[in-house]
């Protein structure tokens, strides 16, 4: 690792911890209707706040955060001075991801999710003679994550009010993206089989808009700055990382370590999802049906695919990097380096 890219990962190192607390003191005045936290949830019975003790356990057992570095990233493009509002940005973006989490374990039948029960398996295992209401439970708990997403931004401790909205107007525009990008990873399991522009499209919709472009967009904001005008070029840079990092994701579905990524290997291929690690199987002639996971990696390894799925993976993070090198003298150099040198990353890491 070179020191440059070894100081962009201490940054987004920094800005977890320094965010851990803030995510842990939201959830807490959440749950306080005294604090003020938030919209005013019923006192009454035990499921409103059973939803959020799950949304506050599923948020604060793990991930990289990657978005809240993002965000604070973005806006030091443009000011090394403190910026109003930029931590309920992240903790907005960080919701929002929660949201998505909760329903996509549910759409997966996913039983884990960063090494504890997915909300969904919480919800089954505290009713399992009552599936349909675990499921309702499920669906109702990723709701709520949603809009307290885009409540933390107008509420006190927001960014100032002739930021506001703009800020809460990325934020519903990146979740309605990204339900428009799950509708779409529905469809890529039907016939026809999708090609690699469709594994494209539902990644730039379904991940890439509100964990790389929405924290780009909205960094900036909160900092002062109007991201529309390099929206063309902010866009190109989310879509090569958001490529890269979902290339390796499936890569690491086969060729990962387990308990580095908290869930069980191949669940995918499994359920036979169309992911960039099936094209390439199918590409080398490799039928993973009735296949051990052992006995597939060996096989997916001796005819190539791991190094090609690397390779085009880091294709895209060399697209990625360039775009962002091409952004020094228009914005600050030490945020600039940041972003040229977190694309290395994305298709290194081991989770």
């Amino acid at each position: 690792m070179n020191d440059v890219l070894a100081a962009a990962l201490s940054r987004a190192a920094g800005h977890q911890r320094r965010f851990e607390p803030r995510l842990a003191a939201h959830f807490d005045a959440l749950a306080d209707p005294a604090a003020g936290g938030g919209p005013e949830l019923p006192g009454r019975g035990r499921f409103p706040a059973r939803a959020l003790e799950l949304l506050r356990e599923l948020s604060l057992r793990g991930g990289k955060r990657l978005r809240v570095a993002l965000l604070h990233e973005a806006a030091a493009l443009v000011t090394a001075g403190p910026v109003p509002g930029l931590d309920a940005a992240a903790l907005s973006v960080e919701l929002l991801h929660t949201h998505g989490l909760v329903h996509d374990d549910l759409i997966d039948d996913a039983p884990l999710r960063r090494g504890g029960p997915s909300t969904y398996y919480a919800y089954l295992a505290e009713f399992p003679d009552r599936p349909d209401t675990a499921r309702a439970l499920t669906v109702l708990a990723g709701d709520l994550a949603a809009f307290l997403a885009v409540r933390v931004l107008l509420g006190p401790g927001g960014p100032p009010p002739e930021r506001a909205l703009a800020m809460a107007a990325v934020v519903a525009d990146a979740g309605a993206a990204a339900v428009g990008g799950q509708l779409l990873d529905l469809e890529r399991d039907f016939p026809p089989l999708p090609d690699t522009a469709f594994l494209h499209e539902v990644t730039a919709y379904k991940s890439t808009g509100y964990s790389v472009l929405a924290p780009l967009r909205l960094g900036l904001l909160a900092a002062g700055a109007d991201p529309a005008p390099y929206d063309r070029e902010l866009r190109g840079y989310a879509e090569a990382v958001g490529v890269a990092n979902q290339i390796h994701d499936d890569l690491l579905d086969l060729f990962g370590d387990q308990d580095a990524l908290g869930k069980p290997l191949g669940t995918d291929l499994r359920a036979g999802r169309r992911s960039y690690l099936l094209l390439a199987l199918e590409a080398a002639g490799i039928d993973p049906a009735g296949r051990t996971p052992d006995g597939l990696r060996a096989r997916a390894r001796a005819a190539g695919v791991e190094d090609a799925l690397r390779a085009e993976a880091a294709r895209h993070a060399r697209r990625a990097a360039d775009l962002a090198a091409g952004w020094e003298g228009r914005w600050r150099t030490e945020a600039v380096a940041f972003f040229t040198h977190l694309p290395a990353w994305s298709v290194t890491r081991d989770h």
